[in-house]
């Protein structure tokens, strides 16, 4: 551990959750997870902003609307189709389908709903449309080298 806080130039340790406005954990990770603070990284900006100038045990809270985490649900990503049409391996809440448009972009979608026999898949990130609080702690903080400052951390974190 180190007496530094967070700042630009830092590779920061955290471990989070991420809260519903229904006060529902929808996701959360007590192992720590590393990224480039002020650097490349996946971090949502209001979060990093809220973790500068922190300490190792320091807790933040952030609440996040959709547009500033993941957006709106757009209904537009949402199709039904008969469950006929759908191959066997793809008829369960979860499952991933990849789909391509007529330009060659790809998105995944995922199996939301099953009824009858009518089975929905959505392109929208499930936690579209959802008002989120990331509770943040910082675990530990370390002087970053220029590559990870550019590249990043190999550690996913909170996307």
């Amino acid at each position: 551990m180190t007496d530094d806080v967070v700042s630009k130039g830092k590779v920061v340790a955290i471990t989070y959750s991420i809260i519903a406005d229904t006060g529902e954990i929808l996701e959360q990770s007590d192992i720590p997870l590393y990224y480039a603070h002020g650097g490349a990284n996946q971090m949502f900006p209001d979060v990093e902003a809220a973790l500068e100038g922190r300490a190792v045990g320091d807790t933040v809270e952030v609440v996040l609307p959709p547009e500033k985490a993941f957006g709106e649900h757009d209904p537009n990503l949402t199709f039904v189709d008969d469950i006929e049409n759908v191959p066997p391996e793809f008829r369960r809440i979860g499952a991933e389908v990849e789909m391509q448009n007529d330009r060659g972009e790809r998105r995944s979608f995922f199996v939301s709903k099953i009824e009858g026999n009518k089975l929905t898949v959505d392109g929208n990130h499930p936690f579209a449309g959802k008002t989120l609080t990331y509770s943040v702690t910082v675990t530990d903080i370390r002087d970053a080298s220029d590559e990870e400052m550019k590249k990043g951390v190999s550690s996913p974190i909170l996307h």
